[in-house]
């Protein structure tokens, strides 16, 4: 066995509470981030869950923000402020398809370091989970954010802001700057950044979830989640 996985079996006996094994302690970290989970994706996931939250609202990427604030003292903003509202709102349905992503990979995780979370900060676990998956789960959650930013129109308010937006600003060139396809460049750095924020969203709420269980386990927990925080 490798030393540092046999050091941190050691001492994750001799830190949690009695009678509690390194398999149940492993069991109760992933309870505790599927149990937030799936709060921290119910909350987003209502209307106005992302846009509605000034804490995890989506505002545009890049040059897209900065015409629309150049363009808001004009009036001119209507169709980029149409772009934000549709990609929250995309992130807000995308968030069943995340639930489910998120919670695989909890329940693929080796807790081998479960000593190290438990004697950790009031967000050790969600530290944890976003260190090893977010990597992963960008490259999965992209596939549903494209369904979802197409059903929500913001692919196609996005192509007609941007259009619109040249046409009665004067500001040609802003959004065609890159090389290539200029709205399939446009879709792309929607979608990536829809993307990021979501999962920062989710992130952030899953680790308001673990503090709350952590700081009150007995009415905010069940089960080896009580017996691991409750003492």
């Amino acid at each position: 066995m490798d030393r540092r996985i046999f050091l941190a079996t050691g001492l994750a006996f001799t830190i949690t509470p009695a009678g509690f094994a390194q398999a149940d302690s492993g069991a109760a970290i992933r309870q505790l981030l599927t149990t937030a989970t799936e709060a921290a994706t119910t909350r987003l996931g209502r209307r106005d869950g992302f846009f509605g939250d000034p804490v995890v609202r989506i505002p545009l990427p890049g040059t897209m923000r900065s015409a629309q604030q150049r363009l808001q003292p004009l009036g001119l903003a209507g169709p980029l402020d149409d772009v934000e509202m549709r990609m929250n709102r995309a992130a807000e349905q995308a968030m069943p398809p995340a639930r489910r992503l998120v919670v695989d990979a909890i329940r693929s995780l080796t807790i081998q370091d479960a000593a190290s979370i438990i004697r950790g900060p009031d967000t050790a676990a969600t530290q944890y989970l976003r260190g090893r998956t977010e990597a992963p789960l960008t490259r999965l959650l992209r596939p549903p954010m494209e369904e979802t930013l197409t059903a929500s129109g913001a692919y196609s308010a996005l192509d007609g802001a941007s259009n619109l937006v040249t046409q009665r600003s004067g500001l040609g060139g802003l959004f065609g700057r890159g090389g290539g396809n200029p709205a399939a460049n446009l879709r792309g750095q929607l979608t990536d950044f829809a993307v990021e924020r979501a999962l920062g969203g989710i992130f952030h709420y899953v680790g308001e979830e673990e503090r709350s269980i952590r700081r009150d386990p007995v009415r905010r927990a069940t089960g080896l989640l009580r017996g691991l925080f409750g003492g």
